[in-house]
Protein backbone atom coordinates (compact mmCIF):
# COMPACT_ATOMS: atom_id res chain seq x y z
CA UNK A 1 0.00 0.00 0.00
CA UNK A 2 1.24 3.11 -1.07
CA UNK A 3 1.41 5.41 2.24
CA UNK A 4 0.87 9.18 0.09
CA UNK A 5 1.89 12.18 2.42
CA UNK A 6 -1.99 13.18 2.76
CA UNK A 7 -2.19 9.90 4.85
CA UNK A 8 0.70 10.50 7.24
CA UNK A 9 -0.57 14.25 7.75
CA UNK A 10 -3.97 12.06 8.91
CA UNK A 11 -2.72 9.67 10.92
CA UNK A 12 -0.48 12.33 12.52
CA UNK A 13 -3.23 14.30 13.06
CA UNK A 14 -5.35 11.26 14.77
CA UNK A 15 -2.58 10.90 17.20
CA UNK A 16 -2.10 14.49 18.30
CA UNK A 17 -5.81 14.59 18.76
CA UNK A 18 -5.54 11.84 20.64
CA UNK A 19 -2.84 13.19 22.76
CA UNK A 20 -4.55 16.32 23.52
CA UNK A 21 -7.67 14.31 24.84
CA UNK A 22 -5.72 12.91 27.31
CA UNK A 23 -3.94 15.76 28.31
CA UNK A 24 -7.27 17.26 28.49
CA UNK A 25 -9.21 14.56 31.41
CA UNK A 26 -5.80 14.71 33.20
CA UNK A 27 -6.13 18.47 33.51
CA UNK A 28 -10.01 17.86 33.99
CA UNK A 29 -8.93 15.09 37.19
CA UNK A 30 -6.47 18.04 38.70
CA UNK A 31 -8.79 20.68 38.61
CA UNK A 32 -11.93 18.86 39.69
CA UNK A 33 -9.57 16.25 42.31
CA UNK A 34 -11.16 13.63 41.29
CA UNK A 35 -9.95 10.54 39.40
CA UNK A 36 -12.93 10.63 37.09
CA UNK A 37 -15.50 12.99 35.41
CA UNK A 38 -17.55 10.64 33.74
CA UNK A 39 -18.68 7.30 34.48
CA UNK A 40 -17.14 6.35 30.40
CA UNK A 41 -13.56 7.29 32.37
CA UNK A 42 -14.36 4.22 34.70
CA UNK A 43 -17.84 2.72 34.89
CA UNK A 44 -16.87 0.24 37.65
CA UNK A 45 -16.11 3.09 40.29
CA UNK A 46 -18.83 5.39 39.09
CA UNK A 47 -21.55 3.08 39.56
CA UNK A 48 -20.36 2.23 43.04
CA UNK A 49 -19.78 5.82 43.21
CA UNK A 50 -23.80 6.62 42.59
CA UNK A 51 -25.23 3.78 44.84
CA UNK A 52 -22.61 5.56 47.68
CA UNK A 53 -24.07 9.32 46.85
CA UNK A 54 -28.07 7.74 46.45
CA UNK A 55 -27.42 6.18 50.25
CA UNK A 56 -25.69 9.70 51.29
CA UNK A 57 -28.26 12.20 50.37
CA UNK A 58 -30.78 10.03 51.82
CA UNK A 59 -29.49 9.56 55.14
CA UNK A 60 -28.92 13.25 54.89
CA UNK A 61 -32.51 13.95 54.52
CA UNK A 62 -32.93 11.76 57.33
CA UNK A 63 -31.17 13.63 59.34
CA UNK A 64 -32.99 16.74 58.45
CA UNK A 65 -36.20 15.18 59.43
CA UNK A 66 -34.60 13.83 62.48
CA UNK A 67 -33.05 17.24 63.02
CA UNK A 68 -36.42 19.25 62.58
CA UNK A 69 -38.31 16.77 64.82
CA UNK A 70 -35.95 16.96 67.64
CA UNK A 71 -36.41 20.56 67.25
CA UNK A 72 -40.37 20.22 67.83
CA UNK A 73 -39.91 17.85 70.56
CA UNK A 74 -38.08 20.09 72.31
CA UNK A 75 -40.03 22.87 72.06
CA UNK A 76 -42.91 20.36 73.53
CA UNK A 77 -40.58 19.16 76.40
CA UNK A 78 -40.56 22.93 77.80
CA UNK A 79 -43.37 23.47 77.40
CA UNK A 80 -44.58 20.19 79.15
CA UNK A 81 -42.21 21.09 82.10
CA UNK A 82 -44.39 24.74 82.50
CA UNK A 83 -47.34 23.26 82.06
CA UNK A 84 -46.46 20.81 85.57
CA UNK A 85 -45.32 23.73 86.84
CA UNK A 86 -48.42 25.79 86.61
CA UNK A 87 -50.78 22.65 87.90
CA UNK A 88 -48.00 22.68 90.66
CA UNK A 89 -48.76 25.96 91.65
CA UNK A 90 -52.58 25.29 91.11
CA UNK A 91 -52.39 22.67 93.50
CA UNK A 92 -50.51 24.69 96.11
CA UNK A 93 -53.47 27.01 95.82
CA UNK A 94 -55.93 24.53 95.70
CA UNK A 95 -54.46 23.34 99.30
CA UNK A 96 -54.53 26.81 100.74
CA UNK A 97 -58.38 27.25 99.83
CA UNK A 98 -59.13 24.15 101.45
CA UNK A 99 -58.52 25.78 104.80
CA UNK A 100 -61.86 26.06 107.33
CA UNK A 101 -60.49 29.42 108.72
CA UNK A 102 -60.49 31.08 105.01
CA UNK A 103 -63.34 33.83 104.02
CA UNK A 104 -65.17 34.01 101.28
CA UNK A 105 -62.98 36.83 100.36
CA UNK A 106 -59.97 34.92 100.43
CA UNK A 107 -61.06 32.43 98.12
CA UNK A 108 -61.87 34.75 95.77
CA UNK A 109 -58.38 35.99 96.25
CA UNK A 110 -57.27 32.56 95.45
CA UNK A 111 -59.64 32.04 92.47
CA UNK A 112 -58.07 34.93 90.87
CA UNK A 113 -54.69 33.43 91.32
CA UNK A 114 -56.13 30.35 89.55
CA UNK A 115 -57.58 32.45 86.85
CA UNK A 116 -53.99 34.12 86.16
CA UNK A 117 -52.67 30.39 86.19
CA UNK A 118 -55.76 29.41 83.94
CA UNK A 119 -54.36 31.73 81.19
CA UNK A 120 -50.88 30.75 81.77
CA UNK A 121 -51.95 27.16 81.15
CA UNK A 122 -53.98 28.03 77.52
CA UNK A 123 -50.60 30.20 76.35
CA UNK A 124 -48.63 26.73 76.85
CA UNK A 125 -52.04 24.84 74.79
CA UNK A 126 -51.08 27.47 72.12
CA UNK A 127 -47.43 27.06 72.03
CA UNK A 128 -45.69 26.93 68.50
CA UNK A 129 -42.47 26.18 67.71
CA UNK A 130 -39.87 28.04 64.64
CA UNK A 131 -41.99 27.71 62.06
CA UNK A 132 -44.75 29.03 63.57
CA UNK A 133 -47.03 26.01 63.74
CA UNK A 134 -49.01 25.17 66.90
CA UNK A 135 -47.47 21.98 68.39
CA UNK A 136 -50.45 20.81 69.79
CA UNK A 137 -53.03 20.99 67.16
CA UNK A 138 -52.65 17.60 65.54
CA UNK A 139 -52.54 17.77 62.33
CA UNK A 140 -53.99 21.49 62.16
CA UNK A 141 -50.80 22.85 63.18
CA UNK A 142 -51.79 26.00 61.60
CA UNK A 143 -54.64 26.95 63.30
CA UNK A 144 -54.79 28.05 67.19
CA UNK A 145 -55.59 24.83 68.81
CA UNK A 146 -57.17 26.13 72.14
CA UNK A 147 -59.45 29.00 72.90
CA UNK A 148 -61.33 29.66 76.82
CA UNK A 149 -65.37 29.03 77.09
CA UNK A 150 -67.52 29.53 80.36
CA UNK A 151 -66.46 25.32 80.96
CA UNK A 152 -62.69 25.91 80.54
CA UNK A 153 -61.65 25.53 76.66
CA UNK A 154 -62.94 24.40 73.48
CA UNK A 155 -60.20 22.64 71.35
CA UNK A 156 -60.38 23.54 67.91
CA UNK A 157 -57.28 21.02 66.67
CA UNK A 158 -57.59 17.79 66.01
CA UNK A 159 -56.44 13.84 67.09
CA UNK A 160 -53.67 13.59 64.76
CA UNK A 161 -49.99 12.93 65.42
CA UNK A 162 -47.07 13.40 62.85
CA UNK A 163 -44.80 11.03 61.91
CA UNK A 164 -41.45 12.08 60.67
CA UNK A 165 -39.31 9.18 58.83
CA UNK A 166 -35.75 9.60 61.00
CA UNK A 167 -34.17 6.53 59.28
CA UNK A 168 -35.32 3.80 57.17
CA UNK A 169 -38.22 2.00 58.99
CA UNK A 170 -37.86 3.75 61.48
CA UNK A 171 -40.20 6.80 62.23
CA UNK A 172 -41.48 8.89 64.98
CA UNK A 173 -43.59 11.29 66.48
CA UNK A 174 -42.48 14.87 66.42
CA UNK A 175 -45.67 16.14 68.79
CA UNK A 176 -48.47 15.22 70.88
CA UNK A 177 -52.08 16.71 70.00
CA UNK A 178 -53.96 19.04 72.45
CA UNK A 179 -56.77 16.38 73.38
CA UNK A 180 -53.70 13.75 74.58
CA UNK A 181 -51.97 16.30 76.81
CA UNK A 182 -54.91 18.93 77.94
CA UNK A 183 -58.38 17.46 77.55
CA UNK A 184 -58.46 12.85 77.83
CA UNK A 185 -57.26 13.48 81.85
CA UNK A 186 -59.24 10.82 83.83
CA UNK A 187 -61.44 12.07 86.93
CA UNK A 188 -60.57 11.03 90.24
CA UNK A 189 -58.02 7.90 91.16
CA UNK A 190 -58.36 7.18 87.24
CA UNK A 191 -60.44 4.10 87.35
CA UNK A 192 -63.50 5.72 89.91
CA UNK A 193 -64.40 9.17 91.20
CA UNK A 194 -66.55 10.10 94.12
CA UNK A 195 -69.03 13.26 94.11
CA UNK A 196 -70.84 14.26 97.54
CA UNK A 197 -74.59 15.32 96.94
CA UNK A 198 -75.48 19.00 96.76
CA UNK A 199 -77.95 18.66 98.85
CA UNK A 200 -75.87 17.16 101.93
CA UNK A 201 -76.32 18.96 105.29
CA UNK A 202 -73.45 16.78 106.87
CA UNK A 203 -70.11 17.59 107.72
CA UNK A 204 -68.57 14.42 105.89
CA UNK A 205 -65.83 14.83 103.39
CA UNK A 206 -64.19 12.10 101.11
CA UNK A 207 -60.66 11.27 101.33
CA UNK A 208 -58.63 8.70 99.49
CA UNK A 209 -59.84 6.58 97.06
CA UNK A 210 -58.47 3.54 95.89
CA UNK A 211 -59.11 0.34 93.85
CA UNK A 212 -58.16 -2.09 96.25
CA UNK A 213 -58.45 -5.54 94.09
CA UNK A 214 -58.40 -4.85 90.56
CA UNK A 215 -59.81 -8.14 89.65
CA UNK A 216 -62.96 -7.86 92.57
CA UNK A 217 -63.35 -4.07 90.65
CA UNK A 218 -67.02 -3.70 88.98
CA UNK A 219 -67.18 -0.58 87.31
CA UNK A 220 -70.65 1.09 87.68
CA UNK A 221 -72.19 4.05 89.14
CA UNK A 222 -73.15 3.37 93.29
CA UNK A 223 -74.56 5.47 95.65
CA UNK A 224 -74.00 5.59 99.65
CA UNK A 225 -76.57 6.78 101.59
CA UNK A 226 -76.54 7.32 105.01
CA UNK A 227 -79.69 6.05 106.83
CA UNK A 228 -78.35 8.17 109.76
CA UNK A 229 -74.86 9.87 111.07
CA UNK A 230 -73.25 5.73 111.73
CA UNK A 231 -74.80 3.17 109.12
CA UNK A 232 -74.66 3.12 105.46
CA UNK A 233 -76.10 1.02 102.69
CA UNK A 234 -74.33 1.26 98.66
CA UNK A 235 -76.81 0.35 96.01
CA UNK A 236 -75.90 0.21 92.11
CA UNK A 237 -77.87 2.07 89.43
CA UNK A 238 -80.21 -0.64 88.50
CA UNK A 239 -83.82 0.04 88.59
CA UNK A 240 -84.74 -0.96 91.42
CA UNK A 241 -81.30 -0.46 93.21
CA UNK A 242 -79.56 -3.47 94.42
CA UNK A 243 -78.17 -3.38 97.55
CA UNK A 244 -74.53 -3.88 97.17
CA UNK A 245 -73.22 -3.34 101.02
CA UNK A 246 -74.04 -2.35 103.87
CA UNK A 247 -71.78 -1.44 107.13
CA UNK A 248 -71.04 1.00 110.22
CA UNK A 249 -69.18 4.22 109.57
CA UNK A 250 -66.75 5.95 111.69
CA UNK A 251 -64.70 8.88 111.29
CA UNK A 252 -61.74 8.62 108.95
CA UNK A 253 -63.21 4.78 108.48
CA UNK A 254 -63.65 3.21 104.74
CA UNK A 255 -66.40 2.23 102.92
CA UNK A 256 -65.11 -0.91 100.59
CA UNK A 257 -67.64 -2.72 97.99
CA UNK A 258 -66.56 -4.50 94.62
CA UNK A 259 -63.16 -3.97 94.62
CA UNK A 260 -63.47 -0.10 96.07
CA UNK A 261 -62.40 1.98 98.95
CA UNK A 262 -63.24 4.91 99.80
CA UNK A 263 -62.44 7.52 102.98
CA UNK A 264 -64.83 9.78 104.66
CA UNK A 265 -64.30 11.69 107.19
CA UNK A 266 -66.47 14.42 109.77
CA UNK A 267 -70.27 13.58 110.37
CA UNK A 268 -72.48 12.62 107.70
CA UNK A 269 -76.31 14.02 108.70
CA UNK A 270 -78.99 11.28 108.12
CA UNK A 271 -80.22 10.95 104.14
CA UNK A 272 -76.33 12.26 102.75
CA UNK A 273 -75.01 10.30 99.69
CA UNK A 274 -71.86 10.01 98.15
CA UNK A 275 -71.64 8.66 94.54
CA UNK A 276 -68.93 6.85 93.29
CA UNK A 277 -68.61 6.55 89.31
CA UNK A 278 -66.21 5.47 86.60
CA UNK A 279 -64.24 8.09 85.40
CA UNK A 280 -64.15 10.19 82.63
CA UNK A 281 -62.26 12.32 80.63
CA UNK A 282 -61.97 16.21 82.23
CA UNK A 283 -59.87 18.42 80.27
CA UNK A 284 -57.71 20.41 82.05
CA UNK A 285 -59.19 23.65 81.50
CA UNK A 286 -62.33 22.15 82.81
CA UNK A 287 -60.94 21.44 86.44
CA UNK A 288 -59.17 24.58 86.63
CA UNK A 289 -62.28 26.68 85.99
CA UNK A 290 -64.54 23.95 88.62
CA UNK A 291 -62.09 25.36 90.97
CA UNK A 292 -62.08 29.16 90.54
CA UNK A 293 -66.37 28.44 90.56
CA UNK A 294 -65.98 27.25 93.47
CA UNK A 295 -63.78 29.54 94.96
CA UNK A 296 -65.36 31.91 93.91
CA UNK A 297 -69.10 31.07 95.24
CA UNK A 298 -70.67 32.89 97.73
CA UNK A 299 -72.65 30.32 100.01
CA UNK A 300 -74.14 29.50 103.13
CA UNK A 301 -71.56 29.27 105.92
CA UNK A 302 -73.22 26.17 107.56
CA UNK A 303 -71.88 22.69 107.91
CA UNK A 304 -73.03 20.99 105.06
CA UNK A 305 -72.29 24.42 102.97
CA UNK A 306 -68.55 24.40 104.05
CA UNK A 307 -68.16 20.57 103.36
CA UNK A 308 -69.55 21.10 99.62
CA UNK A 309 -66.91 23.60 98.95
CA UNK A 310 -64.35 21.44 100.57
CA UNK A 311 -65.42 18.68 98.84
CA UNK A 312 -65.48 19.89 95.36
CA UNK A 313 -62.17 21.34 96.61
CA UNK A 314 -60.88 17.83 96.94
CA UNK A 315 -62.41 16.71 93.80
CA UNK A 316 -60.20 19.54 92.04
CA UNK A 317 -56.85 18.64 93.97
CA UNK A 318 -57.88 14.55 92.68
CA UNK A 319 -58.26 15.97 88.93
CA UNK A 320 -54.84 18.51 89.02
CA UNK A 321 -53.14 14.98 90.28
CA UNK A 322 -54.51 13.28 87.57
CA UNK A 323 -53.61 16.36 84.87
CA UNK A 324 -49.79 16.01 86.58
CA UNK A 325 -49.65 12.21 85.66
CA UNK A 326 -51.00 12.95 82.45
CA UNK A 327 -48.75 15.45 81.48
CA UNK A 328 -45.85 13.27 83.15
CA UNK A 329 -46.61 10.50 81.33
CA UNK A 330 -46.32 12.42 77.70
CA UNK A 331 -42.96 14.10 79.26
CA UNK A 332 -41.96 10.61 79.48
CA UNK A 333 -42.93 9.71 75.94
CA UNK A 334 -40.92 12.86 74.53
CA UNK A 335 -37.77 11.78 76.15
CA UNK A 336 -37.74 8.63 74.89
CA UNK A 337 -38.33 9.73 71.23
CA UNK A 338 -35.95 12.22 72.00
CA UNK A 339 -33.15 9.47 73.23
CA UNK A 340 -34.43 7.61 70.02
CA UNK A 341 -33.64 10.53 67.26
CA UNK A 342 -30.58 10.83 69.55
CA UNK A 343 -29.19 7.68 68.88
CA UNK A 344 -30.07 7.95 65.27
CA UNK A 345 -28.38 10.72 64.71
CA UNK A 346 -25.14 9.40 65.94
CA UNK A 347 -26.34 6.47 63.87
CA UNK A 348 -26.61 8.57 61.07
CA UNK A 349 -23.45 10.58 61.25
CA UNK A 350 -21.18 7.45 61.61
CA UNK A 351 -22.49 5.97 58.90
CA UNK A 352 -22.42 9.03 56.76
CA UNK A 353 -18.64 9.58 57.57
CA UNK A 354 -18.56 5.96 56.35
CA UNK A 355 -20.19 6.63 53.16
CA UNK A 356 -18.15 9.41 52.50
CA UNK A 357 -14.94 7.52 52.87
CA UNK A 358 -16.12 5.02 50.47
CA UNK A 359 -16.58 7.71 47.91
CA UNK A 360 -13.61 9.48 48.56
CA UNK A 361 -11.08 6.11 47.84
CA UNK A 362 -13.18 5.63 44.61
CA UNK A 363 -13.09 8.81 43.22
CA UNK A 364 -10.52 10.93 44.66
CA UNK A 365 -6.96 11.49 42.48
CA UNK A 366 -3.37 10.73 43.49
CA UNK A 367 -2.06 14.26 42.47
CA UNK A 368 1.57 13.33 41.92
CA UNK A 369 0.75 10.08 39.88
CA UNK A 370 -1.59 12.65 38.05
CA UNK A 371 0.89 15.55 37.17
CA UNK A 372 3.54 12.70 36.54
CA UNK A 373 1.22 11.56 33.67
CA UNK A 374 0.52 15.30 32.47
CA UNK A 375 3.74 16.10 32.41
CA UNK A 376 4.64 13.20 30.42
CA UNK A 377 1.42 13.33 27.98
CA UNK A 378 2.79 17.05 27.00
CA UNK A 379 6.61 15.97 26.33
CA UNK A 380 4.52 13.50 24.41
CA UNK A 381 3.01 15.70 22.54
CA UNK A 382 5.87 18.50 21.99
CA UNK A 383 8.05 15.31 21.33
CA UNK A 384 5.08 14.62 18.16
CA UNK A 385 5.01 17.87 17.13
CA UNK A 386 8.69 18.10 16.56
CA UNK A 387 8.92 14.61 14.82
CA UNK A 388 6.29 15.89 12.76
CA UNK A 389 7.76 18.89 11.32
CA UNK A 390 10.69 17.35 10.70
CA UNK A 391 9.38 14.51 8.29
CA UNK A 392 6.82 17.14 7.20
CA UNK A 393 10.33 18.63 4.52
CA UNK A 394 12.03 15.24 3.76
CA UNK A 395 11.61 14.51 0.20
CA UNK A 396 12.99 11.67 -2.56
CA UNK A 397 14.52 15.23 -4.42
CA UNK A 398 16.24 16.10 -1.38
CA UNK A 399 18.82 12.72 -2.44
CA UNK A 400 18.98 13.40 -6.50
Amino acid sequence: MRVTQTIAQTQFLTTINALESSINDTQNQISSSKSFTTAAQNPTAAGSVNNYTQALAQSQQFGTNANSAQTNLNTEGNALSQVQNALQSLRDLALEANNGVLTSSDRASIATQAVQIQNTLLSLANTTNGNGEYIFGGYAAQSQPFSLSATGATYNGDQGQRQVQIAAGQTVADGDNGDTVFNNIKTGNGTFQVTAAASNLGSGLIGATTVTSPAAYVAGNYNITFTDPTHYTVTDSAVPPNTVSTGTYTDGGTITFNGQQITLTGAPAAGDSFTASTSTNQSIFATVQNLVNTLQSQGSTSSGATSAVNNQINNAISNIDQALTNTSNVQASVGGRLNSITTQLSVAGSQQVQLQTSISQLQSLDFASAITTLDQQQTTLSAALQAFQLTQGLTLFKFL
